[in-house]
């Protein structure tokens, strides 16, 4: 492999090194925090459950009171969720509700698929035919959340599930790391938007609407500045018309080094350049940088250049952009879950760079082994819509069916 060419794995650390997480936070109510990224950790001030409760519906007992099944007992209360019983006495049950607080005495519930009911609603009877074990179908005080305890760190990303949590201990607002402002823009005279006449020798910017697309489901805010034409001086004004409004710039097209490739010499002029070529397939050219913002590079933008082409970009952004803008947005966790399944495809020529093969698991009955696309080419954008996620081959190692590999979900990354 040349010399000339950076591993993933460098890459990767340089460009995580050079992410600062932003600073500034703002406090969100729980409907608009979905996708943020959590500032402070969250600790409880409350038990959850606050109160011991049932699990059933059924009937609250006293363990010693049912020794056998057909024991008898009077039902002197009734209880539902949002009420509080009274104290259950010896020798009587309490007809109870799922959620409802467990009377004091009680110390086991009886589902009510184990019980039968003779005579009226109260002052009737209940035939029990289960002999409970202590704490049977009860919910203990605290046993999900004790007081005090941290429910979500610092640096996590908020997800339906995570803000369902927050709002089970009575917290109405959240402090997260505001958003991380992403430019946005094109190069390439070629380019034309969908809906436009396709006149010989132009393209439609598929990139425009997954880059956008991605950057929106990371949670940043994204100002689209379009397609730039191919000139030094319209990219040079672009980076500055960006760096002006954004933490960070990313462009796709015009990071090789043909004559009509001006972002390398443009982000040069108007700031620094740091990162050109990496040792990954697909996805080799690479510029990373910074540029100035009203002159000043301390507080300037961060510059990220994807290559054009349309898998090269959506794999570069995946694997290397993607774990830099979670941490520049604050997160802790930014690196993706690998899982070693079954490869059921034989890969006999593998680069000399590390690959990223777009693959799914197979739908037929073989076992979930993984099926590759059979053209994975670095303009083959099918690949991407076909695939579950990518199969992380090291340099030259080639895969045989039946070998494990590592495998990457789109779940994790997207």
């Amino acid at each position: 492999m040349s010399k000339n060419l950076l591993s993933f794995e460098d890459a990767l650390d340089r460009l995580l090194d050079a992410a600062h997480p932003v600073a500034e936070t703002e406090s969100l109510p729980l409907t608009e925090a979905d996708g943020r990224v959590l500032a402070t950790s969250l600790r409880s001030t409350l038990d959850v459950p606050p109160l011991d409760n049932s699990a059933m519906d059924g009937y609250a007992v006293r363990c010693a009171d049912v020794l056998a099944a057909g024991t008898r007992l009077p039902v002197t209360q009734r209880i539902q969720a949002g009420n509080v019983g009274h104290t259950l006495a010896a020798g009587s049950a309490a007809r109870i509700f799922t959620g409802a607080p467990v009377p004091e005495g009680a110390d086991a519930v009886v589902m009510q698929e184990r019980c039968e009911r003779d005579g009226a609603h109260l002052g009737g009877y209940v035939i029990v035919n289960h002999a409970p074990r202590d704490g049977e179908n009860i919910r203990r005080c605290g046993e999900d959340i004790r007081v005090g305890a941290e429910i979500l760190a610092a640096g996590t990303r908020l997800t339906p599930q995570a803000l369902g949590l927050a709002a089970s201990i009575g917290v109405p607002l959240v402090p997260t790391f505001r958003r991380l402002r992403v430019a946005l823009f094109f190069t390439g005279d070629e380019l034309v938007m969908p809906g436009e006449p396709l006149n010989p020798g132009a393209i439609y910017n598929s990139n425009r609407y997954v880059l956008r697309g991605l950057l929106e489901r990371l949670g940043c805010a994204v100002t689209d500045l379009g397609n730039v034409p191919d000139t030094l001086d319209a990219t040079r004004d672009a980076l500055r018309r960006a760096a002006a409004v954004s933490d960070l710039i990313l462009t796709s097209g015009g990071v090789s080094v043909g004559e009509e490739d001006h972002v390398r010499p443009a982000v040069e002029a108007e700031g620094e350049l740091n990162l050109w070529k990496l040792a990954i397939k697909p996805g080799k050219p690479l510029a990373f940088g910074r540029v100035a913002r009203g002159g000043n590079l301390n507080d300037g933008a961060d510059f990220i250049g994807l290559p054009g082409n349309p898998v090269s970009g959506f794999v570069t952004f995946l694997m290397l952009v993607r774990p830099f803008i979670l941490k520049r947005m604050g997160a802790a966790d930014w690196l993706p879950c690998r899982l070693p399944l079954t490869a059921g495809f034989d890969w006999p020529k593998p680069d000399a760079r590390r690959e990223f093969l777009r693959a799914r698991i197979g739908r037929g009955d073989d076992g979930g082994r993984l099926e590759l696309f059979p053209h994975q080419g670095a303009g083959v954008l099918t690949s991407t819509a076909w695939a579950d996620g990518l199969v992380d081959n090291p340099p030259a190692q080639p895969i045989h069916a039946g070998d494990i590999v590592q495998f990457i979900p789109f779940g994790e990354l997207l």
